[in-house]
C-alpha cells in the first residue's frame, strides 16, 4: 500500500499538509482518546450518509461485530454470508458463536450473495444476512430488504468498499465501514456503524467501551462522576487522532470517489479495445464507490504468471479475495461448503491498480502490460 516512485502501486493512502495538521491540532490539546474529535467525526460521517448518529470503532471488524452483539445473535443462531469478500465478515459470526451459513454468488458478472442461493438455504434459525458491497459496487438493497423483512431477518451491510455512496446505510438494519489504510478515505485504522434505530446505536456504544454507562469525555465535562458496567463490553473506540484523519478524509471522499469511477471507466475501455479476452465484472453503469478494479482473467489464464510478469514491469496486483470457505480454518470447520460460481470466480480474478493519484497514462500502462503478461506466459 505504501508508495513505489517507479512503479504502480495497487492502492496508496492519500494523505498530506491537511492531515498532518489535524494531527498536530490534537496533539497539542493534550485529549487523545474519544473526544470531541470522535464526536465530530461521528455526526459529519452520519450526515454524509442521511444518517441522524453513527459510532466510530476501531475497525470494521469491530463494527460487524457491535452490530451482531446488539442484535442478541448468538449460539444457535444462522447467519448468511458471502465467501467472496474479506475473512473479517465470516469471522464476526463465530465471534459471537453463530453459524455462517455460506451462500454462492449471482454469477461471474455480478460476484453478490445470490438471492436464489439464500432462499435455498435460509432456515428457521437464520437471523441475519450479511451482504457485502463486493469492490465498492452497491448489491440490490431494496430486494433484499423484502427479503429479510418477509423473513423477519435482520438486514446488514459490510459496507467496508462503500463510503459515501447514496443509498448506503439506509435500508438495511445496521451497516458497517472500513478506514483501513487501503480504503476509499483512511484513518489508518478505524471504522463506523450506521443504523436507523437509535437503541441499536446506543447499545453499540456502551459495547465498544467496556459497557460502561458514562465515557471519560462525559465525566470530564461534570456530566456523571461515576459509572456502572451493565453488559460485558469491549475495547473497541476510536480515538482522536484517527478521529481527526477522518474529518479531513471525508471532506475529500466525493472528490476521490468521482476520480475511482472515472479511472474506472477508462480502464473499462482500453481493455475491451487492448484484451477483449478479460472481462470486467458488473455493467457500466452499475452504482459505485469504485473501490477495486477487478478483471476476470481468461479460463485457461495461469493468474500466477501474469502477476509475475506485472511484478516485474513495476505494477502492482492483488486477489480478492480467496474464497473464505477454501481457508483452512473454515474447511475444517465446515468441510462440505462447496459455492461452483465463487470458486471460479475467486480462481479467475485479478485486482488490478486503483486510486486517486493514478493518472489515465497509468492505466494504460497497467493495460499494455498486462495485454503483454497474457501473450508472454499468462496462457496455460
Amino acid at each position: 500500500m505504501g508508495a513505489d516512485k517507479d512503479g504502480i502501486n495497487l492502492s496508496i493512502p492519500i494523505v498530506g499538509d491537511e492531515e498532518k495538521a489535524a494531527l498536530l491540532e490534537v496533539i497539542e490539546s493534550g485529549w487523545l482518546s474519544m473526544g470531541a474529535k470522535v464526536q465530530a467525526f461521528e455526526n459529519a460521517f452520519a450526515a454524509c450518509h442521511g444518517q441522524k448518529s453513527a459510532v466510530a470503532v476501531n475497525s470494521c471488524t469491530a463494527a460487524l461485530h457491535l452490530i451482531l452483539r446488539a442484535f442478541n445473535i448468538g449460539p444457535g443462531d444462522e447467519i448468511l454470508v458471502p465467501a467472496v469478500t474479506f475473512v473479517a465478515t465470516v469471522n464476526a459470526v463465530l465471534y459471537v458463536g453463530a453459524t455462517p451459513v455460506f451462500l454462492d454468488i449471482e454469477d461471474l458478472g455480478r460476484p453478490f450473495l445470490s438471492l436464489d442461493e439464500a432462499e435455498a438455504k435460509c432456515s428457521p434459525r437464520t437471523k441475519a444476512a450479511i451482504v457485502m458491497h463486493y469492490g465498492g459496487y452497491i448489491v440490490d438493497l431494496p430486494l433484499w430488504r423484502d427479503f429479510c423483512d418477509v423473513r423477519r431477518i435482520r438486514l446488514i451491510e459490510d459496507a467496508a468498499h462503500a463510503p459515501g455512496i447514496p443509498g448506503v446505510g439506509r435500508l438495511s438494519d445496521a451497516s458497517a465501514f472500513s478506514f483501513f489504510a487501503n480504503k476509499n478515505m483512511s484513518t489508518a485504522e478505524g471504522g463506523m456503524v450506521l443504523s436507523p434505530d437509535d437503541n441499536v446505536l446506543a447499545d453499540i456504544r456502551r459495547l465498544r467501551g467496556h459497557g460502561m454507562t458514562a465515557d471519560t469525555l462525559v465525566r470530564h465535562r461534570g456530566h456523571a462522576y461515576s459509572y456502572d458496567v451493565n453488559l460485558l463490553g469491549y475495547n473497541y473506540r476510536m480515538d482522536e487522532l484517527r478521529a481527526a484523519l477522518g474529518l479531513v478524509q471525508l471532506r475529500h471522499l466525493p472528490e476521490w470517489n468521482r476520480k475511482r469511477k472515472s479511472l474506472t471507466e477508462v480502464y473499462r475501455r482500453k481493455l475491451a479495445i487492448e484484451t477483449p479476452s478479460v472481462r470486467v465484472p458488473f455493467d457500466e453503469g452499475q452504482t459505485t464507490a469504485a473501490h477495486l478494479m477487478p478483471v476476470l482473467l481468461p479460463e485457461d489464464c495461469r493468474r500466477e504468471s501474469v502477476m509475475d510478469s506485472l511484478r516485474s514491469a513495476g505494477v502492482q496486483s492483488s486477489i480478492h479475495y480467496p474464497p473464505v470457505h477454501q481457508f483452512s480454518y473454515y474447511r475444517k470447520l465446515y468441510p462440505n461448503t462447496v459455492l461452483p460460481k465463487s470458486e471460479e470466480f475467486c480462481r479467475r480474478e485479478l485486482t488490478l491498480p486503483l486510486h486517486p493519484a493514478l493518472e489515465e497514462k497509468d492505466c494504460d500502462r497497467v493495460v499494455n502490460n498486462l495485454e503483454a503478461a497474457l501473450k508472454r506466459g499468462g496462457e496455460r
